[in-house]
């Protein structure tokens, strides 16, 4: 993958608030954290070089991006954090106010028919059949129309995590989907299993908030 495009651009966004929760998650001194930052990056272009490019139907791109900025970031942290610091890390990093008012606004339209078909899409492509650092989703609407389920059976996050020694961080990054749910306020979000705690499948369900 090449770093020109959505990887700078997505640094550009929130290298600033991964590092100032370092300091704010990790007690770090805004020295140490100014440090992580600076072998963060080259090290998160080293991630982006090796990924392959992604298909230009794939929604799944910024995930992967995204995934590979927080890896950049631990592997320069004076300490392995544990999984809760992490997760609240993570939450805090993403969720910028410009990112908090991009959430609001998808949830308006999240549950409108071009969205719901969106999701279908995706399922039909099955991109982790050719790229193992993308997704395979099943699409199940919910009868009554109050929602729908996505069920994922591969993972590109887990095999990012995987190869770089950080699988069992992993659960660090599943609870964003609680967080961009609630970012979104339209949607009560509810899980039983994820990959990454030994699942069969990781299920996502979105129900409608009345």
């Amino acid at each position: 993958m090449k770093y020109a495009g959505m990887p700078m651009a997505m640094w550009a966004l929130f290298h600033r608030s991964f590092t100032r929760q370092l300091t704010a998650a990790f007690s770090l001194s805004t020295q140490q954290a100014k440090a992580v930052e600076a072998l963060a990056k080259p090290k998160y272009q080293q991630i982006i070089a090796t990924l392959p490019e992604f298909e230009k139907a794939d929604r799944f791109k910024m995930n992967i991006v995204n995934c590979a900025m927080l890896c950049a970031y631990i592997l320069n942290m004076p300490q392995r954090p544990d999984v809760d610091t992490l997760t609240r890390y993570y939450a805090a990093a993403m969720m910028t106010p410009v990112v908090q008012w991009a959430f609001r606004q998808s949830g308006k339209t999240q549950y409108t028919p071009k969205r719901l078909a969106g999701m279908q899409a995706t399922a039909d492509l099955r991109a982790a059949d050719r790229n193992p650092y993308s997704w395979n989703m099943e699409y199940f609407p919910y009868a009554d129309g109050s929602g729908f389920e996505a069920r994922f059976s591969r993972c590109g996050i887990c095999t990012l995590m995987k190869e770089l020694g950080l699988y069992d961080l992993t659960p660090a990054l599943c609870h964003m989907d609680y967080t961009m749910a609630d970012a979104g306020g339209a949607t009560t979000f509810v899980r039983e299993y994820t990959l990454a705690s030994g699942g069969p499948y990781c299920d996502c369900g979105y129900h409608k908030k009345q």
